[in-house]
């Protein structure tokens, strides 16, 4: 299971007044918190950056490997900061992962980047026509991919296939789909394809107190299905990584297993 530390987003105003003021001291702080709590990648969410948006990339991933010897994954919109990410990139720990693409034509560049810099890629499962209704049709789009991503010349186990984890507060039923995609999508090739979610996803719009539960318990169960990674907050979940780790048999058990 890969874990991919969530919280260095411009969604976050901590995060933002840091990327505006070029503060690095907060970016580290959450950095290396994130890594404590074992983050085996750092998430680097500056969103369109219209503006600088070459610069305000290379900045914030210089200062996340400054801090942690962690590979980032690189998520934006904007195709040039994209590219200044993948350039300036520390590979000594990892290669860097986009984050993301899609059908959507416009999106086609991040498939040409993955292939041109070798790196895995994202790929969320969003057609034409906008979301998914069930997980047939996230397997359909997914298919599409997958041979795009064929078209372009990346091999399919650089390919990350996202399910797309909706709200639980107004799509119910989806939480049900999602599930059923992740076990679907390893049956579309040998070996396995990989799977990633944005986890906290799930609970955007839910009182705070119930984020965290409604986020471990899905984690648990997407875990069960055979989730390849996630874009998570590791202090919430790493007690359920390393307790179905044991139950599991991938960790060998012992009393003091959750501080392992």
């Amino acid at each position: 299971m890969l874990i991919i530390g969530e919280r260095l987003s411009i969604i976050s105003k901590k995060v933002r007044e840091a990327l505006i003021k070029k503060d690095k001291e907060p970016i580290k702080q959450i950095a290396i918190e994130q890594w404590n709590f074992g983050a085996q990648m750092i998430e680097a969410n500056i969103g369109p950056a219209e503006n600088r948006g070459e610069e305000l990339m290379e900045w914030i991933v210089t200062t996340i490997q400054e801090s942690v010897p962690l590979p980032v994954s690189l998520d934006t919109t904007n195709p040039a900061a994209m590219e200044a990410g993948l350039k300036i990139h520390n590979n000594q720990w990892g290669k860097p992962l986009i984050n993301s693409t899609s059908l959507d034509p416009e999106r086609f560049i991040m498939f040409e980047l993955a292939a041109k810099y070798s790196v895995p890629i994202i790929a969320l499962t969003v057609g034409k026509g906008g979301l998914p209704r069930d997980a047939e049709e996230r397997v359909e789009i997914a298919v599409q991919l997958m041979e795009k991503s064929v078209e372009y010349g990346i091999s399919l186990e650089d390919i990350y296939l996202d399910p797309l984890v909706l709200q639980i507060s107004g799509s119910q039923n989806q939480a049900k789909e999602v599930l059923k995609a992740v076990r679907l999508f390893h049956e579309l090739n040998d070996p396995p394809m990989k799977t990633i979610v944005g986890l906290s996803n799930l609970s955007n719009g839910c009182p705070k107190h119930l984020r965290p539960v409604l986020n471990k318990y899905f984690f648990a169960l997407l875990m069960y299905e055979g989730l390849s990674a996630a874009i998570v907050n590791p202090a919430e979940v790493i007690e359920v990584v390393k307790t179905i780790n044991v139950i599991t048999g991938k960790t060998l058990y012992a009393h003091s297993y959750l501080e392992i």
